[in-house]
Parts: C-alpha cells; structure tokens; sequence
C-alpha cells in the first residue's frame, strides 16, 4: 500500500470520532450487549480499544524510536473488566483524548522510520510499518466486530430479510 503513513494517520483519526457519535446515539443497554454469550459487546471492544491506546500502541511505537524490545498484550488477562469500565460516551470520550495524544506519536513519523526493528515477545522481529498496519487494522478490526453486536437484535427482529444478513448472523 503506498503512503501508509497517511493511511495509518487517516485511520487513527476516524476511529474516535464513529465511536464517539455510536455512543451518543446509542443507548447504554444496546452497547452492553454481546452477540453472544462470551464475545465482546460493543461496549467492550471500544474498552479494548481503550487499553490498547494507554498500554500498547503508542507505548510500542517508542519502543521502536527508542531501539526497544516489548511484551506482547494479553488483554484477558492485562486489559479493564467490563465491570470497572466507564460508561459508553465517557469512555468514546477517553478514547479520543487518548489517541489524540497518541497521534503525536505518529505524525511526526517518515517512510525512514518504517523499517525500524524491534522484538514483539511472542512474535520476534518486526518492523514499525508493521505495527502501523497492525494498529489500523487492529481499529477497524473491532469497529467491525463491535458493529456486528450492535446488529443482532435488529437482524433478530429482521423476519423475511433476515436472508439478506446470513453473513452476519452471530452463530
């Protein structure tokens, strides 16, 4: 992909503000809820978004300008319950201060910087283009899985056009 680094900032900047106008015109209830039992609501992929923006991204992209090494990010295990989670706009709002902080980290970056090496500790080498990719995606990644909780009680309630949703039906 060429000019990944406009891509990326593009990417990075979007992400805060869909989740912050989601989570003023959805309610609370419908954020909260998962698909399923044991996947992640909405709610829960935009504090997983959270974690990642204070403990993960912007934490490995020093990593890279300062020729560090860094752990990998379990977020069962490392990352906010749902239980001690802020409320959905609170947290929308915590996100897009976070990463407004973050893409001071960003911005400044050049196609220089992008072979940068570092070792992730679970899987060795990578590069800073790498992790950028990982990052925007990582965005879009849980926009989507959250987008796809937030349309099964509508899919539900779809009767007849429920066919025209068989790709996103939570199973």
């Amino acid at each position: 992909m060429d000019n990944i680094l406009t891509h990326v900032h593009t990417v990075l900047t979007t992400t805060p503000a869909h989740w912050q106008s989601l989570t003023q015109a959805l309610s609370p209830e419908l954020l909260k809820q998962p698909p399923l039992a044991g996947e992640w609501s909405a709610h829960e992929c935009l504090q997983h978004l959270v974690d990642a923006e204070r403990w993960v991204f912007p934490v490995r992209v020093q990593a890279f300008l300062n020729g560090q090494d860094f752990p990998a990010f379990d977020p069962d295990s490392q990352g906010t319950k749902p239980e001690t989670s802020l409320p959905p706009a609170e947290l929308a709002a915590e996100f897009a201060r976070l990463r407004a902080e973050s893409l001071k980290a960003v911005t400044p970056l050049t196609v220089a910087d992008l072979p940068r090496r570092a070792r992730h500790s679970e899987l060795g080498p990578v590069t800073l283009d790498e992790l950028l990719h990982e990052w925007a995606a990582h965005d879009l990644m849980h926009t989507v899985q959250a987008e796809r909780a937030l349309m099964q009680p509508f899919i539900r309630g779809a009767g007849p056009w429920l066919k025209y949703f068989s790709d996103h039906v939570a199973r």
